[in-house]
């Protein structure tokens, strides 16, 4: 599928509410902190601390180095849990918005198919999905030709708001994506993107099926290469 596994040390980030918001600016700002030690040394989180040889690398200060991985590791697991109860909350926000905005829906959603029956145009997706679909989180870098993305109607430069069921707020560095990918080889998964118009500012909102598979003449299930926003 080709996407891409990078050793940066800093966690993706989401909007944070206030309850969890402090100690997730505190836990990210040490990441960039211990982050800045790590370059100092001229090493990341997978840099080998030996020689070719099998020797200890005199260069660095191998203590100090180990001491902050270890501290890194620490804080990427902290950082994860307080991103579930983030997530948790929102999701709790909008169920909120959802159950308060409940009659209003319903009638806006009427009317949307009252009116697409009367001028022969699709409705809308479902108000409440499409609020919690939120912002894109993707981005379309490359598409192979006559690949299955190709063959789905994906563009170099479309975002994704939605594949299968990840969205902005689970899908953890596009890791789940690819989880998503290998579970759906051979069956359709629905894939909403939105699509900057080449005359002007306008973008427009497509639903695409997309189905992984082998076989088609490239590497990996998709030819297509995401990188996340």
């Amino acid at each position: 599928m080709g996407i891409p596994m990078d050793d940066n040390i800093h966690a993706p980030t989401v909007p944070s509410g206030p309850a969890s918001g402090g100690e997730k600016e505190r836990i990210e700002a040490e990441l960039s902190a211990l982050s800045s030690v790590l370059s100092s040394h001229g090493v990341n989180m997978n840099t080998s601390l030996t020689t070719f040889d099998g020797f200890p690398r005199d260069d660095i200060d191998i203590a100090q180095i180990r001491t902050t991985r270890a501290r890194i590791i620490h804080l990427r697991t902290d950082h994860k849990e307080v991103m579930k109860r983030l997530e948790g909350g929102l999701h709790e926000h909008f169920a909120n918005l959802q159950r308060a905005q409940g009659a209003t829906a319903t009638d806006t959603t009427a009317m949307g198919n009252a009116q697409a029956a009367s001028t022969g145009q699709p409705a809308r997706d479902n108000l409440a999905e499409t609020g919690m679909l939120g912002r894109p989180f993707a981005r379309v870098n490359s598409v192979v030709p006559d690949s299955p993305a190709a063959q789905a109607g994906l563009q170099a430069g479309d975002t994704i708001r939605s594949f299968g069921g990840v969205h902005w707020m689970n899908h953890e560095r596009l890791s789940r994506v690819a989880q998503v990918v290998q579970q759906s080889e051979g069956r359709p998964l629905t894939v909403k993107v939105v699509r900057k118009e080449d005359s002007g500012p306008d973008t427009t909102e497509l639903d695409l099926q997309l189905t992984p598979r082998q076989g088609w003449g490239g590497r990996g299930l998709l030819g297509c290469h995401l990188v996340p926003l």
